[in-house]
Formats: structure tokens, sequence, C-alpha cells
């Protein structure tokens, strides 16, 4: 049958929607072991092997995404699908990160739609072909539906980027990344992230998206989205492009190239390799700096500059490769002096809306 022996882990807190998908599936030929909360799908988990993981992404106890963190840590290769009862960007791109490879959402009109994300999951996970590893986290009708949606509501807008950004702490193993941000209205279009590549790797990046509308917000997703595919690749040994700066900016101006969404990025990428205090940094862009920091204050790194990502006729990034020194620190910043000040001054607020500040502002990693 369509499912014929694929082992199907699915967790789910309500009973009735986890019967009838349970049935569903076996109805298919699957071989399905159900869950009603994370906890409870992480220890079955444990004791057994599964094809794939189902997953709703709210549950009591151990949420979707705390469990599938777990389980990532245990078996990085087995592919999961979340199914998100809200309908909120930020979880589905957070999902991806953790490592899923499809995600739908409640209520789902069919249940041949499961089926058909099953099997493209696990053919996915079995193809070895980096090309065909390279799938957009969201396909590009979905991701000109949620366009329209944000360019229209400028509160959906606001959401979407107030879920993405994280507390102004981001505290790692053997490192911490630090930040402030200042918006002048509703939507930043500035963005930053970091997250570490298994063990001994952590990348960050700032970014400053054009047009400064809503659509910031939605290229905010669009970027993020693009990093967990070559996040996934990393995770099932396919490609190192994401520890490579130089490499993974001339992927990310393919990928926004290719949208035709006419976005467009400057940007500042940055991997490093904790064990060796070893960091590789490419720009693309004007506008945004590259610093150490030491006891003396701020020394800018010379990146030439190029042209933004995302633009007709795009050269390539400029990189350099750095090794820290004990108690320097590393900061991407905007140019305006008052942010540089702030920066100088520990002054780390995450995002924050102030008027009378200029918009943009800094990051800074600390390793330990």
């Amino acid at each position: 049958m369509a499912l014929n022996d694929v082992s199907i882990l699915w967790v789910e807190d309500d009973p009735v929607f986890r019967q009838i998908v349970a049935t569903f599936l076996s109805g298919r030929g699957a071989e399905v072991v159900q869950a009603s909360d994370g906890e409870q799908g992480l220890n079955i988990f444990k004791q057994h092997r599964f094809d794939i993981i189902l997953a709703d992404l709210s549950m009591p106890k151990l949420g979707g995404l705390d469990m599938l963190k777990e389980m990532s840590k245990l078996e990085p290769l087995v592919p999961s699908i979340v199914i998100s009862g809200n309908n909120v960007m930020a979880d589905v791109v957070e999902a991806l990160r953790v490592g899923a490879c499809d995600y739908l959402v409640k209520p789902v009109p069919d249940l041949y739609i499961i089926e058909q994300a099953i099997k493209q999951g696990l053919q996915r996970n079995h193809d070895q072909d980096v090309s065909q590893a390279d799938f957009d986290a969201l396909s590009h009708q979905e991701l000109s539906d949620n366009l329209i949606l944000l360019e229209q509501s400028v509160e959906a807008a606001k959401q979407v980027q107030q879920q993405l950004f994280p507390a102004s702490n981001i505290s790692y193993p053997t490192a911490k990344v630090d930040y402030s941000l200042f918006k002048n209205n509703d939507i930043s279009s500035y963005f930053i992230d970091s997250t570490m590549i298994g063990s001994d790797h952590l990348i960050m990046y700032m970014a400053h998206l054009y047009p400064e509308d809503n659509r910031a917000a939605f290229a905010c997703v669009l970027l993020r989205s693009f990093v967990n595919q070559k996040l996934k690749s990393f995770r099932s040994g396919q490609s190192n492009t994401i520890i490579e700066p130089f490499n993974m900016l001339c992927y990310l101006n393919e990928r926004l190239s290719k949208s035709g969404l006419d976005i467009r990025v400057d940007i500042i990428y940055v991997a490093v390799e904790l064990t060796k205090y070893r960091a590789a940094i490419a720009q693309s862009g004007q506008g945004l700096r590259c610093y150490l920091r030491n006891e003396q204050g701020l020394s800018p790194l010379a990146l030439a500059e190029s042209l933004q990502m995302g633009i007709v006729g795009w050269g390539t990034p400029s990189t350099q490769f750095r090794t820290l020194l004990p108690n320097e620190k590393l900061c991407i910043a905007t140019s305006v002096p008052e942010h540089r000040q702030y920066l100088l001054e520990d002054n780390f607020k995450g995002l924050v809306y102030d008027a009378s500040i200029a918009a943009g502002g800094f990051m800074q990693l600390s390793l330990s």
C-alpha cells in the first residue's frame, strides 16, 4: 500500500484528531505509534526506531518544538512534520530550524495531504542529491500569499517580527550573543539571527532589509527560512555551506533573486569555529560594519563594500578570516555613532521602539 511498513510516531494531545489520523495512516499501510503529549512522545522515541515523526506544536507537559529539539539530539536524521493549530509563521520557521521537513496547518482539509507530506519527507531524507535537498522552507505560492497578507496588515507584519526576534541576550554553551535594534516604525527593517551549528560552530548575521515597509517583516521570514535549509543540509551531512560565509551569501543571493519578490539585503554573516576561536566573515551591501572589540574600544575590520543581495548584476561578497584573541569580541553595527556608543556601554535591549533614536543597532558575540 501507499505507506507500507513506514513506522510513524504520531504525537497529538487531541484524542479525537489523533485517532482519526492514526486510523487513516494505518489504513494506508503505516505502522503508527501514538503519544498524547511531548513528554510521552520523547520517551517512546528513545525506546523505538521510527521512519518519521508527525507532531502537533501546541501540547501540554512538553511542547512540540522542545520535543523535536530533544529528538534531533538523539537521531538528527529522522525527518519530522509539524502541525500548527495557530498558523503562526514564527512557529513554522522555528520548527524548520529544529529540523522539521514540512508543516501542515489545522484544520487539515484532507487526510491525503498528510500522506503526501510523509512521502515527500521520506523522499527528501533518503535523497543524497544536494540539489534535491535545497527545497524552499515555504513554497513560492505560500511565500506570495503571506507577502500579500503582510503588505495589507501592519499588525500582522508586526506580530511576525515580534515572534522572530529573540531576547536581548542569547546564551549558548560556550558563547553569548547580545543585541539592540531600534525601530522608528511598527516594522523594523533590520534583522539579527544566530544559532549553533553542531557542537563546534556558531553562526550569526545582521541584515538591513529593503523595501523598508511591511515587506521587511516578510523578508525576515524568507531570509531565515533559507538559512534553515542549509542548516538542515549540514545536519544531514550533505553540505557545509552554512559555516562558509562566502558560499552562504552566494546561496542566499541566488534564492532571493529567484524568489521574484524584489527583496534586497545588506548583510554581514559570520561563522565562528568555537574550538579554535576562528571567525570567517562575509559582507554584501553597505551600511553595516564589522568590529573587533577589546579594552581599547572598537576596531573596524577592512571588508570591501559590495552590491546588495537580491539585485541584478550582483557580484560576490567581500570576505575576511580572523582568529579572536582572549577577551576579544566580534560585533556588527550600523554606521550611526549613537549606536556604537550604546554598544560600548553594553546597552543591550533587544528590539526596541524609540522614535528618538535612528533606526538600526548592533549585535555582539562573546566567547567563553
